[in-house]
């Protein structure tokens, strides 16, 4: 897996303390009456392809060469289940989708990484200079399908965008530029020195921070791997950065998205789940869990998977031991990572996912206003006034003092944690203001089929909420965006429904887990399979 472990850390935050006011610190433009839908758009992994050919080979990377057989012959707008990178013909109708059917629905862009094709053509090497204009062109479509109509967007970089070294850097500095627009002016210099920032997408209410996950990423050797003591170490600085935006966050009762075991079970309070751009490939979830804090220090308990058996294989295994403990389950011991589909081809289907989150209650649903709306400003008062009465159950004292004193351990993560509270009624926890409730997922099947007479549509590949929901006054998905089948009332089951989760709480994902679990469900894991993998073949 070429980019398993380059993670997105997209955090939507809600809220901040009743009084007095909070001056907004790093909010994104923003149009003050633009109405608030309770959306947002993840999209990820573009990789725009200049040199994409269509009828050239598969062999040659879309870029030359007749194919001997047909199969492997690039499309038009794309060659699906395949090697090859997309064709602007797939970027460019996938914006005019966005903006004809999205732009009006969502509130805000969660945007992952890798805008440029990948450097696997030893006849056609990648230049910085191409990866930088490929981004450019992907962060203007951005500006003019939603920035201009005061949709904040909220980009983060992958590794194909080349950001393994220390900042300040040419490449951070560059893309300081590129994204200029998206980028609060507080955080130019943070960024310039590891790409990372933070940004209040609905001001003083909601915001998200975006990581650079590569100086964390063990195989990069430009950085040091964040070892104890190594105050320098790029990883670390911007972990010691990221934990004093989440302080902040906390102090204003707001809520957040990001990943790593530590952070993300201490601040689970504030935090609403990790969105992942990774790899390409599968589109699947996992947890993080306490027990990963206690691996050894040569462990990467962030692997959801081993080198042997697929994703899918190593999942059930984990959801398998969930199910057989269910009993004893305490949600304090978790956090959720979901992994979003990609936009490239390579190697399943174009797609990407509108998620729906919980903004009821709010006398006004208008931008400008949110952030002093009474309801807010007293759910805030009441989630700071229990936070502080809330007992310290976790951190050291669940660590073996003896073990901790040993050279193996003696330097390790696992014998610095700090003792955390946790907060059952958090956003994470359970359905209230700014809950994840679930997404709906869209994908272009039969993509070889179209060609430049016959353009492809986004279709509903499924969602995670019940059908019940879908009629409600306020639905999690526009009617329109619906297909037929689930548009008239009275629709009690369909296949594009397959899980019916209330909410994306970490309870729900745990019910869900632990039903996959079960051997005996058989047809439910048939289908988690079949949305994995959109129909292609197991990794």
């Amino acid at each position: 897996m070429k980019k398993r472990t380059l993670w997105l850390a997209g955090l939507w935050c809600g809220q901040a303390l009743a009084a007095p006011p909070q001056v907004v610190l790093h909010a994104a433009p923003s149009t003050p009456d633009r109405q608030l839908h309770g959306r947002f758009l993840h999209i990820t992994d573009i990789h725009p392809d200049p040199y994409y050919a269509e009828g050239t080979s598969q062999s040659s990377q879309c870029h030359r060469k007749e194919p001997s057989d047909d199969d492997q012959r690039a499309g038009y707008y794309g060659t699906p289940f395949g090697v090859c990178d997309s064709p602007w013909t797939l970027t460019n109708i996938t914006f005019e989708h966005l903006e004809e059917h999205w732009s009006s629905e969502i509130d805000f862009v969660i945007w992952t990484g890798d805008n440029a094709r990948h450097d696997e053509d030893h006849e056609i090497p990648r230049p910085l200079d191409e990866v930088f204009a490929l981004n450019r062109a992907v962060a203007k479509k951005m500006e003019d399908v939603f920035l201009k109509k005061g949709i904040p967007v909220v980009p983060s970089l992958g590794n194909n965008d080349n950001t393994l070294s220390p900042g300040p850097n040419e490449i951070t500095d560059e893309f300081a530029s590129i994204w200029d627009a998206f980028i609060p002016s507080g955080f130019k210099t943070s960024f310039r020195n590891g790409a990372y920032y933070s940004l209040e997408v609905i001001p003083d209410a909601l915001a998200a921070i975006s990581l650079n996950t590569m100086y964390f990423y063990h195989n990069n050797k430009a950085v040091r791997g964040c070892l104890v003591g190594d105050a320098s170490d790029p990883g670390n600085l911007q972990f010691d950065w990221l934990e004093e935006q989440l302080e902040m966050f906390r102090a204003r009762q707001m809520q957040c998205y990001y990943r790593y075991a530590e952070l993300s079970l201490r601040y689970q309070d504030i935090i609403l789940g990790s969105l992942f751009g990774v790899s390409n490939v599968s589109k699947y979830f996992y947890f993080v869990e306490a027990a990963d804090l206690d691996v050894s220090p040569e462990t990467d308990g962030m692997v959801p998977h081993s080198s042997e058996g697929t994703i899918f294989e190593a999942l059930m295994t984990n959801f398998q031991a969930l199910a057989k403990g269910s009993k004893h389950l305490n949600y304090d011991d978790y956090a959720v990572v979901t992994v979003s589909p990609s936009l490239v081809p390579n190697p399943y289907l174009p797609s990407f996912r509108v998620f729906s989150y919980n903004i009821s209650g709010l006398g006004s649903t208008t931008v400008g206003v949110v952030g002093e709306d009474e309801y807010l400003l007293m759910t805030k008062k009441e989630r700071a006034s229990r936070w502080k009465h809330l007992p310290y159950r976790h951190g050291n004292d669940g660590n073996n003092d003896r073990q901790c004193m040993g050279a193996g351990y003696r330097d390790s993560w696992r014998c610095k944690l700090r003792p955390w509270r946790s907060d059952s009624h958090a956003p994470s926890r359970q359905n209230t203001l700014w809950t994840p409730l679930g997404y709906a997922q869209y994908y272009i099947p039969q993509l070889e089929e179209y060609d430049e007479k016959d353009g492809p549509k986004f279709k509903l590949e499924y969602l995670t909420f019940p059908i019940s929901s879908l009629h409600l006054t306020e639905g999690p998905v526009p009617l329109r965006n619906l297909p037929k089948s689930l548009r008239e009332a009275g629709v009690t089951e369909s296949e594009l429904a397959p899980y019916e989760l209330r909410d994306l709480t970490i309870p729900s994902w745990l019910d869900l887990a632990c039903e996959l679990g079960k051997p005996r469900e058989k047809k439910l894991r048939k289908r988690f399979k079949k949305y994995m993998y959109m129909g292609g073949e197991d990794i």
